[in-house]
């Protein structure tokens, strides 16, 4: 479930352009740094938004929100969950970071990075992060101790969730009344777990902005990942439309957009509109809705496809530049740090400055048309098993420039003419593949010795699960954890969760 994107060596040279001088400079419309705060959804997809052509979901708040934004069309994530969260925070390709799964200590992101919370930290920013982190559950990968000031989150991939080793959540959690964890300590709280992460997210800005702080705001939604358990009345109203589950997606989405609504209108009530960036994303390709309506793509969350990576990504910020826009430019996730790194007003160290290999998107930001030089994005959904790494550098991959994407090796599609990857034109285009192929065994070369997490060992208690016994009692007695393997197996079950 892993997507990727390095750059060329013209993405690189563009790049030490933009910190050639060693520090950048602050953009904003006044003299305030803006505040920055990014909404980032969980498997919901390109499909999944009115704006973007959904016949069944509705989502107001995002529709106005897409009206005023510069609107990237052709932006690109990974294709599942930790990777596409290890690749923002870094500005770098998910493998550079050890991170080639979702769990089995693979969702590690290494402790060398430095994150986007800590280099924002650096400009003078408060940081907080609401929802899923999913970069690693033990003391020190949490995020905590990755630069952020304000935490409020769940373990593992989803409320719930549990697997062997070191990724997963308290015992027995569930989307309605969660036991989330708040600055170390587990709360447990009333109510549905999006109400929560939003209302949490609101009063901590609120608090910063009467502090006359700037923030940073990191709300990476556990929403609308399975399971799909929420209130009835939020999702009802689409029963007998699409299938019950479906029904139950969208009601998680217009949720989640009823409260990024409700955001959106408190920055306008505090008068903090005008300078505050907000960008809007989600960290991978569609899931549920897929069936219903996907825009046209292949693929879901998971494949190397358009319908994998592609996804909504909205940006606003009055003061700085105008909305109403589309800009077709190819653009990932790995672009976000460098971007906010120039807004900020960061000095980057040489180490951070080798670290990123995303671009600036402030340019674009500016003048969407404005001049992008080619480049070449990486997707490899990972998941290979222990010890068949080899075995698994053309399985579910793709490369892809402005026109053409190469999939596993042997798929060859023009986007331009081809979005839905529907006609395979290997056999025409000679000179691509070659220049792809070698792009990608490059690519393939230099992530190899930074695979940190493939002999990795996990603990035999989830971190979370450990420090909600602590603090609540219960949890295994020392009979139990005897006939523990060094997994965590217990009787040939995954102890404290299903898989």
């Amino acid at each position: 479930m892993k997507a990727c994107f390095p750059c060329s060596q013209v993405f690189l040279a563009a790049l030490a352009l933009v910190f050639a001088t060693g520090a950048t400079h602050a953009v904003a419309g006044s003299d305030a740094k803006p505040n920055i705060i990014i909404v980032m959804p969980d498997d919901v997809g390109y499909g999944d938004y009115a704006c973007l052509g959904s016949p069944i979901v509705k989502t107001p708040a995002a529709d106005a929100f897409w009206r005023e934004s510069v609107r990237f069309t052709h932006f690109h994530v990974s294709p599942t969950c930790a990777p596409t969260r290890s690749a923002l925070m870094t500005g770098r390709h998910e493998f550079e970071n050890g991170v080639t799964h979702t769990i089995l200590e693979r969702e590690r992101l290494t402790l060398e990075a430095t994150t986007l919370a800590q280099m924002l930290k650096s400009a003078g920013y408060v940081t907080g992060i609401f929802g899923k982190w999913h970069l690693g559950d033990e003391a020190e990968y949490q995020p905590g101790r990755r630069g952020f000031d304000e935490v409020y989150i769940h373990g593992g991939g989803g409320i719930g969730q549990t697997y062997s080793g070191s990724c997963g959540d308290a015992p027995g959690n569930t989307n309605i009344n969660p036991a989330l964890l708040h600055n170390g300590k587990f709360e447990k709280t009333e109510g549905y777990c999006t109400d929560l992460f939003f209302a949490q997210a609101i009063k901590w800005m609120d608090a910063q902005r009467a502090a006359g702080r700037p923030f940073f705001t990191y709300l990476p939604l556990n929403a609308a990942h399975g399971p799909h358990v929420l209130p009835k009345p939020y999702y009802e109203h689409y029963l007998g439309q699409v299938p019950d589950e479906t029904a139950k997606f969208y009601g998680m989405v217009e949720n989640l957009d009823a409260n990024f609504g409700a955001l959106l209108k408190k920055l306008k009530e505090w008068g903090l509109e005008e300078n505050t960036l907000v960008i809007f994303l989600t960290d991978n390709g569609g899931t549920s809705g897929v069936k219903t309506f996907n825009a046209g793509m292949r693929g879901a969350k998971g494949t190397p496809y358009q319908g994998g990576t592609r996804v909504p990504s909205f940006w606003r910020w009055p003061a700085a530049f105008s909305g109403g826009v589309d800009c077709n430019a190819l653009c990932a996730h790995i672009d976000i740090f460098p971007t906010l790194a120039e807004i900020a007003g960061a000095r980057l160290n040489d180490d951070v400055k080798r670290q990123v290999e995303g671009r600036s998107l402030l340019p674009l930001l500016k003048n969407p048309q404005a001049d992008w030089p080619d480049r070449t994005l990486v997707t490899h959904v990972g998941r290979w098993a222990p010890g068949k790494t080899a075995e698994a550098k053309y399985a579910n991959c793709s490369i892809q420039n402005s026109r053409y994407t190469l999939v596993d090796n042997r798929e060859l599609y023009e986007l331009e003419v081809d979005p839905g990857e529907t006609k395979n034109v290997i056999d025409q285009h000679p000179e691509v593949i070659a220049e792809l192929r070698a792009a990608y065994d490059r690519w393939w070369d230099e992530v190899q010795p930074l695979l940190v997490n493939e002999d990795a060992r996990g603990p035999r208690i989830n971190p979370f699960k450990e420090l909600y016994w602590k603090q609540f009692g219960g949890g295994p007695d020392e009979a139990m954890l005897e006939q523990m393997d060094p997994k965590g197996k217990f009787d040939g079950r995954y102890f404290g969760g299903a898989r």
